[in-house]
């Protein structure tokens, strides 16, 4: 009798699970916080509380952060990144429960959704200057592993994300609700972008290694293992300084300094930083850099609104 070669289905179940762990949930608290900010801050100076128009802004900005993340699994795939001994990325490819080819139709379904979105958002505002913040969260969410560009390749990921998942999202969010400018926006989110920056920069150090062996010369491979904590330090030490300097000036109120209760976190991180040699140990404890992440996001909201 000929044996049938075809393939068992992959229960619904399992593949939910799959698309899941390729969406790596944990990591969207870094998208949650910069567009609430905006969306308080908005509705702070214009007593306007626009609950749908944010929506529509939360939608647009969580499928970019899906889109951006299925990116780099498959570029990095492509490109030989997450092979072998590597921790990075959320290894759907490699342990064979997603094909690339799927990946790749379903971020074609997802960059035309939230470019959708922008569109509309923008539409409804009246806030044409806002293509060209989108044309640049494009460019950065699909060239961050992706050739011929491949900025994160190049130790240039930290800065795209600080500008990104700070700058661009809290004004951009600001100026769809607001449908106007202020200055005060940069140094609103400037803490915003470091902590998401030092988010990025601390999932790169359990692959320092294996970035090293495929040419992939991030930040923290640029200044090496003796060098790493530096980068850490300095990252946060920045949030720190600009949360205080706001409220220092006025900008924020002083329930904003409950962020230094991250301090624990921050010691202990650093800690850990210096001390250990396994990587997959680093890579276990990167809670600790989004629990500091969530005091600080909650501080600054807060501080936004209790002036």
């Amino acid at each position: 009798m000929k044996r049938d070669s075809r393939r068992s289905p992959v229960p619904w179940r399992e593949r939910l699970r799959a698309w899941r762990q390729a969406s790596r949930p944990p990591f969207f608290v870094a998208t949650a916080v910069p567009l609430v900010l905006g969306f308080v801050l908005a509705g702070r100076d214009t007593g306007r509380w626009l609950w749908g128009r944010f929506f529509f802004v939360l939608f647009g900005a969580f499928v970019v952060h899906l889109a951006t993340n299925l990116a780099n699994d498959l570029f990095d795939h492509l490109q030989g990144a997450d092979a072998g001994e590597s921790i990075g990325g959320s290894r759907v490819i490699q342990q064979g429960l997603i094909p690339p080819g799927q990946l790749a139709y379903a971020l074609v379904l997802l960059y035309a959704a939230g470019l959708g979105a922008a569109a509309g958002l923008i539409r409804v505002s009246g806030m044409d200057g806002l293509w060209v913040l989108i044309f640049f969260s494009f460019i950065s969410s699909l060239f961050y592993v992706a050739p011929p560009i491949r900025y994160g390749y190049r130790g240039w990921g930290e800065a795209a994300v600080f500008l990104n998942m700070g700058f661009v999202m809290v004004a951009g969010t600001y100026m769809v609700l607001a449908e106007t400018w202020r200055w005060a926006l940069i140094p609103y989110s400037a803490p915003v972008g470091f902590m998401v920056a030092n988010i990025l920069y601390y999932q790169s150090l359990p692959d320092m290694s294996t970035d090293r062996a495929v040419g992939k010369r991030t930040l923290a491979v640029r200044l090496g293992p003796q060098r790493a904590v530096w980068g850490f330090r300095l990252g946060w030490l920045a949030v720190y300084f600009l949360a205080g300097f706001n409220v220092a000036v006025g900008l924020a109120g002083p329930i904003t300094l409950a962020g230094f209760a991250s301090l624990w976190f921050f010691f202990r991180t650093d800690r850990l930083i210096r001390t250990t040699r396994d990587e997959r140990d680093l890579d276990r404890h990167g809670h600790l850099v989004r629990k500091m992440y969530l005091i600080w996001g909650l501080a600054l909201i807060l501080g936004a609104v209790i002036r």
